[in-house]
């Protein structure tokens, strides 16, 4: 097997465990060679001047490969700080806390027990697609035969310092000393789903004073026995919105895998996620940057458009779907001079400019927390932020999975033509900014809302998007939308059976 086909956007994953296991001891060992090649042609730094460190989330094949990449780095004379179970966005803060020339975190994210990967951090971030491709190449030419199985590392308990820093945040926010207990009074549930994230009620709540009864899945258990960790789940979301009502909390949290996404409940189960999300983290964003842009995803709705525009006064720029994406977005426009304090996807993943543009959970949380602390003392709500946010009343997603082999220039031709079909129907109005696949407005008589077409990053599939403020205008869009896709003999439509 080609290790290339172990890339997934700007990550490296593949199974990891049974018979099917393509993430070997030997694949492993391989990509860890490339990645300390590739790491010297990045920094200019031979291996034996470089200090990387390591971490994992709980999935039950994190040991076999964290002993896999770090023998390979401690042959080729890398310094190793071994940080053993770790959440993605602490990996990378050790490249700015302990001075790290890079990190790596095993993990992939809300996959199957049965999956790993591999994410890399240096101080610049995480790597961009064009980087694993490299690495992947490079390990390709890897003999890893002679090297040891066993390697040294320095143990480095490193999450109790992360959770500092995130207490010290709160602490900061509210006006209080930590032995003041600033979070005394406040009931907060988190459902970590037996992933990294449990540390955040026990190292970060806790000793703030916050009552933590009623969490859930807070022990590591890498067969995610109770449900996905995954705050687009809806059996996920349903299990924190329950512990809320359960416990009579004030909040609740619920963080992915590896704590790169998180998501919250309000005091009456209400989820804040996708959309509400968004705006929420938009309203914490534009506090201190007034009329400042906020870069999301495609799929976002047009009431979180209203929302930041109109409500808050900010920008909304719609990109690509991907975290990466959004988050070079943003990067790209501040470059350029737009005050863009914000990138997030519809997805969870929240990268604030003040944090490095790194997609964290637990940071997202922690500012949420604070805000909701201050809201508390004026007898408001969180809710009552949102609340001017229109949501729709309706909305669909249906996958068309492309049957050619060749399947990216005909998912794009299928959308050129879905453009200029668009401009031949009544009703219907091609948004003005289009920058994935196309999206198309629709009148009250059409569908009330929009639809939205694009080609999937990766996979050979179109995903077309709806979502209506009228009751019946999903079907009213998707009856439109049939009338135009179904001439496609290379497309599965099966969905609209």
């Amino acid at each position: 097997m080609s290790l290339l086909k172990l890339k997934s956007g700007t990550d490296i994953r593949g199974t990891a465990v049974g018979d099917k296991t393509e993430l070997t001891d030997e694949a492993v060992r391989k990509i860890t060679a490339g990645f300390v090649r590739f790491l010297e042609d990045k920094t200019g730094l031979p291996a034996d001047k470089m200090t990387v460190a390591v971490g994992h989330d709980s999935r039950i094949s994190a040991g076999r490969i964290k002993k896999a990449v770090i023998a390979v780095l401690s042959a080729k004379g890398v310094t190793v700080s071994d940080c053993s179970l770790a959440s993605t966005p602490a990996m990378f803060m050790t490249t700015v806390m302990l001075d790290c020339t890079a990190s790596v975190q095993i993990t992939a994210s809300h996959h199957p027990y049965d999956k790993n990967g591999l994410k890399f951090f240096t101080k610049d971030g995480g790597f961009e697609g064009d980087e694993i491709v490299r690495i992947l190449t490079y390990a390709e030419e890897e003999d890893v035969s002679s090297i040891p199985s066993d390697g040294v590392a320095d143990k480095i308990d490193f999450m109790p310092q992360y959770a500092a820093v995130l207490r010290k945040m709160i602490c900061n926010g509210v006006g209080l000393n930590e032995e003041d207990k600033p979070l005394a009074g406040f009931h907060i549930v988190t459902d970590a789903g037996n992933g990294v994230g449990g540390f955040y009620a026990t190292q970060v709540l806790e000793p703030l004073g916050a009552d933590i009864s009623g969490s859930l899945y807070l022990e590591p258990d890498g067969m995610f026995p109770n449900h996905i960790p995954n705050p687009e789940n809806a059996v996920a979301m349903k299990s924190i919105s329950d512990a809320v009502l359960r416990a009579h909390a004030d909040l609740g949290v619920i963080f992915d895998t590896d704590v790169d996404r998180a998501a919250c409940v309000d005091s009456s189960g209400e989820e804040i996620n996708r959309n509400r999300l968004v705006a929420l983290a938009s309203v914490i964003a534009l506090e201190d940057h007034a009329g400042g842009t906020i870069v999301t995803d495609s799929v976002t709705s047009d009431g979180l458009h209203d929302f930041i525009e109109t409500n808050l006064g900010g920008h909304h720029h719609r990109f690509k779907r991907g975290y990466k994406n959004v988050i070079d977005e943003a990067i790209r426009l501040n470059r350029e001079g737009v005050d863009c304090p914000l990138a997030i996807e519809t997805s969870g993943h929240a990268a604030l400019r003040e944090n490095y543009f790194l997609d964290d959970g637990a940071y997202l949380m922690t500012k949420i927390i604070i805000l909701s602390a201050k809201l508390r003392r004026q007898g408001k709500t969180l809710g009552d932020l949102i609340a001017p946010l229109r949501e729709p009343l309706e909305e669909k997603e249906i996958r068309l999975k492309i049957l050619c082999e060749d399947f990216r220039p005909y998912g794009e031709q299928v959308i050129a033509d879905l453009s200029d079909y668009a401009k031949t129907q009544v009703g219907w109005t091609i948004a003005p900014d289009n920058r994935e696949g196309i999206r198309i407005s629709l009148d009250k008589d059409h569908g009330d809302g929009w639809m939205l077409l694009r080609l999937s990053v990766h996979d050979p599939i179109l995903p077309f998007n709806a979502e209506s403020n009228s009751k019946g205008g999903v079907q009213k869009i998707v009856d439109g939308f049939f009338a135009f896709i179904r001439r496609y003999t290379n497309l599965d439509l099966s969905a609209f059976a």
